[in-house]
């Protein structure tokens, strides 16, 4: 429902906008590949591990993926970028586990494989010629892949309207036109960059929450808060290096 709900709400945009400006390629297949790698995985792994722990094995290994790849494209931070990242990796990591629960390494390997495709999902972002195309192809050839393996878990599927509707929401607003946004935006980042601004996603999810679901602030969501956004923009004012290979 999720990955259909987002291939029809950016093929409905792509229509409406009337061109089609990149001819289909065997990178949106490998799009769709890596979509449906970080999807599936991904929900499963959070029926076994809670939000906090998968919180920090997802998004650990999406920096390390970006970050190994940007270094063998060429790409060489300097201290001031490790710094950064250092500082903001300390503070997810005060921020998520004293939350943590007991961990289940099958929902932490499943976890880690979805921060594996969804490191690569960005990176394919990098060169996608048009972003809001480039997502509607990888939603659209995602879902059979998703219809297989619900077909093989249909014995224990269920829908109420509770979970309908946030499927639904997610695919067509917050995945669909956030990751084409997404795309958009990593048109001006370096990978090792692009690594560095998800860690601030965590952060963005508790503030959140204290605006709209009227949870009360913490020290510890204030402090590691700051130290990760601090520790964002210490490595995002350093000059960008490069090395030609």
């Amino acid at each position: 429902m999720r990955l259909a709900a987002g291939a029809v709400t950016l093929a409905v945009l792509v229509r409406v906008r009337g061109t089609v400006r990149t001819p289909p390629s065997r990178a949106g297949f490998v799009g769709a590949a890596a979509l449906f790698a970080y999807v599936a995985p991904f929900s499963f792994a959070y029926l076994r591990i809670g939000a906090a722990m998968g919180a920090l094995v997802l998004f650990g290994t999406v920096q390390t993926t970006m970050i190994v790849s940007g270094v063998v494209r060429g790409e060489r931070p300097g201290r001031r970028t490790w710094l950064g990242l250092a500082l903001a990796i300390v503070g997810l990591a005060a921020l998520t586990l004293p939350s943590a629960s007991r961990p289940d390494l099958f929902g932490i390997a499943l976890m880690i494989v979805a921060g594996v495709a969804w490191g690569f999902y960005s990176l394919l972002g990098k060169t996608a010629g048009d972003p809001l195309e480039a997502n509607a192809r990888s939603f659209l050839w995602s879902v059979p892949l998703a219809i297989l393996l619900s077909a093989g878990t249909v014995h224990q599927a269920s829908a109420t309207t509770r979970g309908v509707v946030p499927a639904i929401v997610s695919g067509a607003v917050t995945s669909a036109l956030g990751y084409a946004l997404w795309y958009r935006a990593l048109r001006g980042l370096t990978a090792t960059r692009a690594a560095v601004v998800q860690l601030s996603v965590p952060v963005i999810a508790g503030f959140g929450a204290v605006v709209v679901l009227g949870e009360a602030p913490n020290a510890r969501l204030v402090l590691c808060g700051t130290a990760v956004l601090g520790g964002i923009a210490l490595a995002l004012t350093e000059r960008r290096r490069t090395v030609g290979h």
